[in-house]
């Protein structure tokens, strides 16, 4: 090709719980645009040899924190804001979709093929587009009609995320240089699973994954990719998925066949990443484990109420049963509470001197299940501003820490706790609104209780209320024979 090749990038990128009562709106999500859009991405500062002759043309990148359903409106400007920037830009040799694969719109269904098949309309049949996802995406069939290239993280937790949007835009200059329309594959595999049974930290999710590089070095073969799916969603496109691209159709279609095979067969294996427990079966194992100190800090998943997940992030049931623990109240026993999200309860607290008392309710404003909001009579310990959470606080009852933010946030890593004047490897017991423990949470944890907790990505899946998922799927339905038909494209 004489003249340089002609990329846009753009995309909304959320996984959005329908059983959590958060609604995602603009104010949700973090926005890049020009300059600053291009910027995200390493392999443009500076461009690397292969990305060196393209001309990248930034459209409109959006990406929240896990919730709940978008609002229309919210998903409405920023599809309309993809559009227009591709009709402005004129034509395009192709286009970067950078999507998380879990976005539902309130009131609608498959909100990432309804995206592409409008960014078809507009640039048409021709140029070629490459997705890059999350592996807790869904591939509906919409979507991998409207795309060339499709490709997802290979690790949970997620430590690849940058190398998997680099692949999906080198694969796609790549494919136009050649100046020949990928094959590909799809297989569903009728598998829906939490994420916190499938972390490539063990098995089977690690050799399962493991099998990827392999099939992708076989002659014929781009890329292959093994979508877990989003289990918090009732929408008919969610379930486990295999794609492969390649510049062989039957090496491409055997290496989706065999990768659905595989992920099948090995359904049986899938368990939780750590021994779980109702919240107070973690607490009465926490009150023990506390006093060896090799099993210090001792954390606790708050998982029914993860805002990594979806979670509306002020489910108070987890906090109302440390409270009512002596040892913690009494102070015998050092431990934090990260979070809920309550902005009211911010603001009526933040601006007093620290060290005074206060009495205040906290969350159960966003979904007030059982027992909602709870009553904190403590003192004011800390007040930090937090670039994901906003304005926070720490509000000290007894021997417990409980944060409170202003904004939804997961606390993932230790400089968030640090912030509020917590060393974690200080104190005795951490219940943070989390699944699995992401890497640095892992790596301080002395133990470690997955607790199954109430909210809106309960992973007791069988307690949730399904009623548009394709049927039967695995594990909801045991004892079924899977239909792994490979649909080519």
């Amino acid at each position: 090709m004489s003249r340089p090749l002609r990329v846009a990038i753009g995309g909304v990128h959320i996984e959005s719980s329908t059983f959590s009562p958060h609604l995602s709106t603009a104010d949700d999500f973090d926005v890049t645009r020009g300059d600053s859009l291009l910027a995200r991405y390493g392999w443009l500062s500076p461009a690397g040899p292969w990305a060196a002759d393209v001309e990248w043309i930034p459209l409109v990148h959006a990406r929240a924190l896990p919730g709940g359903a978008v609002a229309p409106d919210t998903y409405d400007a920023w599809h309309a804001e993809i559009l227009d920037g591709l009709t402005a830009a004129g034509p395009v040799d192709g286009v970067l979709l950078d999507i998380h694969g879990a976005m539902s719109v309130a009131g609608r269904d498959d909100a990432e093929g309804h995206l592409v098949t409008a960014i078809r309309s507009v640039i048409g049949p021709e140029p070629f587009v490459s997705a890059a996802m999350d592996l807790h995406g869904n591939v509906s069939h919409a979507l991998f009609d409207g795309c060339d290239l499709l490709t997802c993280y290979r690790t949970a937790p997620h430590v690849d995320v940058w190398e998997t949007r680099e692949r999906a835009a080198r694969n796609l200059v790549d494919a136009l240089r050649r100046g020949q329309r990928p094959h590909k594959a799809l297989v569903h595999v009728p598998i829906l699973l939490p994420g916190e049974m499938t972390s490539t930290r063990l098995d089977p999710a690690r050799g399962l994954y493991a099998r990827i590089p392999e099939i992708e070095s076989r002659q014929g073969v781009i890329d292959a990719a093994i979508w877990i799916g989003f289990a918090w969603a009732d929408e008919p496109r969610c379930s486990g998925a295999v794609v492969a691209t390649g510049t062989d159709a039957a090496v491409t279609a055997e290496a989706a066949r065999e990768l659905g095979e595989h992920f099948w067969a090995a359904r049986d294996a899938f368990s939780f990443v750590a021994p779980t427990g109702s919240m107070d079966e973690c607490l009465t194992e926490a009150m023990v484990a506390v006093k060896d100190p090799a099993r210090r800090p001792f954390f606790i998943s708050d998982s029914g109420d993860n805002p990594g997940a979806g979670g509306a992030d002020d489910v108070t049931f987890a906090l109302e049963r440390m409270l009512a623990r002596q040892e913690i109240a009494d102070g015998s026993i050092r431990a934090v509470y990260a979070s809920l999200v309550d902005p009211e309860a911010v603001a009526q607290v933040a601006d007093l001197p620290l060290g005074s008392p206060v009495s205040v309710r906290v969350g159960g404003r966003i979904d007030s299940r059982d027992p909602g909001p709870l009553p904190l009579e403590g003192v004011l310990e800390a007040v930090a501003d937090d670039p994901d959470g906003g304005r926070c606080v720490s509000v000290r009852v007894g021997g417990l820490s409980v944060f409170v933010t202003s904004r939804r946030m997961q606390y993932r890593e230790l400089a968030s706790y640090a912030r509020l004047g917590v060393t974690v490897s200080t104190v005795d017991l951490v219940v943070v609104k989390i699944g699995y423990l992401e890497p640095e949470l892992f790596d301080a944890a002395g133990d470690w209780l997955l607790a199954l907790t109430p909210g809106g990505v309960d992973q007791d899946l069988q307690r949730l209320p399904y009623e548009r998922l394709p049927r039967p799927i695995f594990p909801l339905e045991r004892g079924f024979a899977a239909d792994l038909t490979v649909v080519t494209g």
